[in-house]
């Protein structure tokens, strides 16, 4: 797991740049083609965006796929951001900010693509939008909370559907403190 440095956050806190790694993060190894045609850009800006990203790590080339015409791209493994160790230095809090912000926006999207989709019943009743606001923690419960959800989760992680009528499915976790 590699962690996010000031550097490759400045790379990073882009739209479009975030908008492709989100891309090939959802659908898995990607061209510079299938890209553009996927976010509606050019396929030479694509590709200068694809090799800054590759440049910062986030990026490989999936070699095994390609050709000399055509560059497959993939994610080559989790990376982690903590955002604490940003917010002293000006520099690397604005592409911080823009980078969340970015987050924020792109988790809102895939809600309401959700909500837009006309779902069948058996998915509507096992999806879930909650919120919990009568919680009060420390800092120390509210990260054990976060650690044990995500254990939860990540016991699904690769986990073989066990029906034919499996589908992808995103799950995000939002949690924060709020001033009364």
């Amino acid at each position: 797991m590699r962690r996010i440095d000031a550097r490759s956050l400045r790379g990073l806190a882009h739209p479009l740049r975030m908008s492709i790694l989100e891309a090939v993060e959802l659908d898995g190894p990607a061209t510079a083609t299938t890209l553009a045609a996927r976010l509606g850009e050019n396929t030479g800006t694509i590709s200068w965006h694809l090799r800054l990203l590759a440049e910062h790590g986030y990026l490989e080339e999936d070699v095994e796929r390609g050709t000399k015409r055509e560059r497959w791209w993939r994610i080559p493994g989790p990376t982690v951001l903590d955002p604490a160790e940003f917010r002293d230095d000006p520099e690397t809090s604005r592409a911080l900010d823009v980078y969340l912000r970015g987050l924020v926006e792109q988790y809102f999207d895939r809600v309401r693509a959700y909500v837009d989709e006309n779902w069948p019943g058996e998915w509507q009743h096992a999806a879930a939008l909650s919120d919990w606001r009568d919680l009060r923690l420390t800092p120390e419960q509210l990260h054990r909370l976060n650690e044990e959800i995500g254990a939860v989760i990540e016991r699904y992680t690769g986990a073989e559907p066990t029906g034919d009528n499996a589908e992808r499915v995103i799950v995000q976790l939002q949690s924060f403190p709020r001033r009364s």
